[in-house]
């Protein structure tokens, strides 16, 4: 859809239900098919408001129209809550919410878009159906599941569906708590979340699909809540998470490290239901095929919600390079740990042409851990692999117990069942190590590893796009390669081989346990030519040893001397770095807050956002 023309026909911004309800816009061409947006920031905040809930009603319109008359099986639950959200075809969407409530299977990923349908339809579906939806939440047991996401769903939605049946016993609920107990339960956890995550930091922090977990169901709350209180948290809740994405974005695409990723967007970096939020809320890049489908849950009710505008600017409007620190933790570990939930230390460096973005290694989560990377900026993302990194192939008893309650002797063929299926690949290209150690400088990475014999996998993977456009393999032990306007200098430390890829590109195989990666990014307008870029990349000082342990005296293009040993603390100019001193929970131009503040502080210019978790305020300042 043109956002220009949008911007032109949508004068005024009132309030989407209303304008839904006669609404006979035609999508004629859906956002994730139709050309790449402009990336230029809409000035006009009106404007700004118009076209984001242009592309809500572009969202719900498309979802609405899935659902055939004759054919019940194309109206699913999310179909029915964008037909209730567009206040539509009630009669049909109770008739067929009657028979998908004989069977609810889906634990929480059942539970928030029954929830979400169940408000948007109290005063349009019909009582037969609000009674099948009541005794579904009597006989049918959803699980809570094991991550956090999952937690966040599952209790939001007990919280909100105990808040519309109140005072009932626990007979009429599925698992023998009254409406109190399940809302005090459901109550506390969320209140233990919050803090958590604006002390200490997220556990699924940065999540290229899970953000959506998180932002659906704080929109739920702030919209659903009768609780003052909650609400605002909601609101604060979801202003957190957003700001968290925008300044960790490149043209609406998350970048660096993520808690969790997959193994298509691992190297598609825009595939993720991450960017239906960039293109939701920033309008910059393309949303995913199909909004993202779960991103339709939060379209259904995103007229509730208006992003604030510092956290647009930081998402869209950016000068000058930047770099941006974070302290987020692990999730829960049961085993082989000393802590429960140990800090997780990020580093992104972003400006206009790339990102470059890492932890500090280890294995910080399990299983879908991605460590770090450089994302460059294209002009379509769609099918592009726009990113460079290197991964230790790591899998075994360490993670999964240290993670995970199963016994160790299924894990492996339990995680690829579920949906994981290059874990226990050797060309696997995603997770976590317990051998691997990094270390970025502004826009240089450094990872060290040293893997023991007979661990599986004894190697580091190397992946290399399928749209770099320039490639060399250098007499120096460097391989240059450009993507887009970056300049990328890849150093393994250890003799390699390479692997042709399946979906494209190729693998640098380097299978040797002492071993390592050093990158350096820099932009293409920093040198007249490319033959400068490379000799200045030869000319810096570079002393690598593998023993005993992997070491690397490296000076970057940015003049700064970093000395990495394998299980010692990096060195800058001679100074070591103690993560544990220098990072805070949020640190960098645009976003800061100290570990166990519960206080973020936003600032763009002269815009200025502080949400004060303690006192529960949002305050807002224009600086002259």
């Amino acid at each position: 859809m043109n956002a220009p023309a949008l911007i032109l026909n949508l004068r005024r911004v009132g309030v989407l239900s209303a304008a839904l309800a006669g609404a006979t816009l035609a999508i004629a061409q859906p956002s994730f098919t139709a050309p790449p947006p402009s990336t230029a920031p809409v000035e006009d905040p009106s404007a700004r408001r118009a076209a984001y809930l242009a592309r809500v009603n572009e969202a719900i319109t498309w979802r609405a129209a899935q659902a055939k008359p004759g054919e019940p099986a194309t109206f699913g639950l999310a179909e029915i809550a964008v037909k209730l959200a567009r206040r539509e075809d009630a009669a049909l969407c109770s008739e067929r919410l009657v028979e998908l409530m004989k069977k609810p299977a889906g634990d929480m990923f059942w539970m928030f878009p029954v929830t979400c349908v169940s408000y948007l339809g109290r005063d349009q579906l019909s009582p037969a159906a609000k009674a099948a939806v009541r005794e579904a939440w009597r006989t049918y047991f959803p699980l809570r599941g094991d991550t956090e996401n999952h937690w966040v769903m599952y209790y939001t939605s007990v919280y909100l569906m105990a808040q519309l049946w109140p005072d009932e016993p626990g007979e009429r609920w599925f698992n023998g708590k009254s409406s109190e107990e399940l809302f005090d339960e459901a109550r506390a956890f969320l209140l233990h979340w919050m803090e958590l995550t604006t002390t200490i930091g997220q556990g699924e922090y940065d999540c290229t699909h899970y953000i959506g977990e998180y932002a659906i169901p704080m929109l739920y709350l702030a919209t659903w809540a009768k609780d003052p209180a909650m609400r605002q948290r909601g609101r604060m809740m979801l202003d957190y998470v957003l700001a968290d994405f925008a300044v960790e974005t490149l043209q609406g695409i998350y970048v660096g490290a993520h808690a969790r990723t997959d193994d298509t967007t691992v190297l598609e970096k825009w595939n993720g239901l991450s960017s239906f939020f960039g293109w939701l809320f920033l309008g910059n890049c393309p949303p995913p095929a199909n909004y993202g489908g779960w991103g339709i849950y939060f379209a259904a009710v995103a007229e509730n919600y208006e992003l604030p505008e510092v956290i647009y600017r930081i998402g869209t409007d950016r000068v000058e390079a930047y770099t941006h620190f974070e302290r987020k933790r692990t999730r829960h570990r049961w085993r082989n740990s000393d802590v429960r939930n140990a800090p997780v230390y990020k580093t992104t460096f972003v400006g206009p042409d790339y990102a470059v973005g890492s932890d500090q290694g280890g294995l910080l989560q399990p299983i879908q851990q991605h460590s770090w990377d450089v994302t460059w900026a294209v002009p379509d993302p769609r099918g592009v692999h726009n990113t460079m990194f290197s991964t230790q192939p790591y899998y075994g008893d360490i993670e999964t117990m240290m993670y995970f309650t199963e016994m160790p002797d299924s894990m492996p063929a339990a995680v690829t069942f579920q949906g994981k299926p290059t874990y226990i690949s050797e060309e696997k290209l995603l997770g976590g190590s317990p051998y691997e150690q990094i270390f970025q400088q502004d826009d240089a990475v450094i990872s060290l590893c040293d893997v023991p014999a007979g661990t599986t996998y004894q190697q580091v993977n190397g992946f290399f796009s399928k749209d770099l456009s320039r490639f060399e393999e250098d007499a120096s032990g460097w391989i240059f390669a450009q993507g887009g306007r970056a300049y990328l200098a890849y150093r393994p430390l250890a003799p390699y081989e390479w692997r042709p890829l399946e979906r494209g590109g190729k693998r640098l195989r380097s299978p040797h346990g002492k071993n390592g990666t050093i990158l350096q990014v820099a932009a293409e307008s920093e040198f007249a030519s490319w033959e400068e870029f490379k000799a200045a990349i030869r000319a810096l000082p570079l002393a690598i040893t593998l023993t005993p342990v992997p070491q690397v005296t490296f000076t970057t293009l940015r003049g700064k001397k970093v000395e990495c040993r394998y299980g010692a603390a990096p060195r800058v100019n001679g100074r070591p770095v103690d993560h544990a001193q220098a990072w805070r929970l949020f640190s960098g131009p645009y976003l800061n807050a100290e570990v166990g503040s519960g206080v973020l502080t936003l600032t763009h210019g002269r815009l200025r956002r502080v949400l004060d978790f303690n006192a529960l305020t949002i305050t807002d300042a224009v600086s002259p």
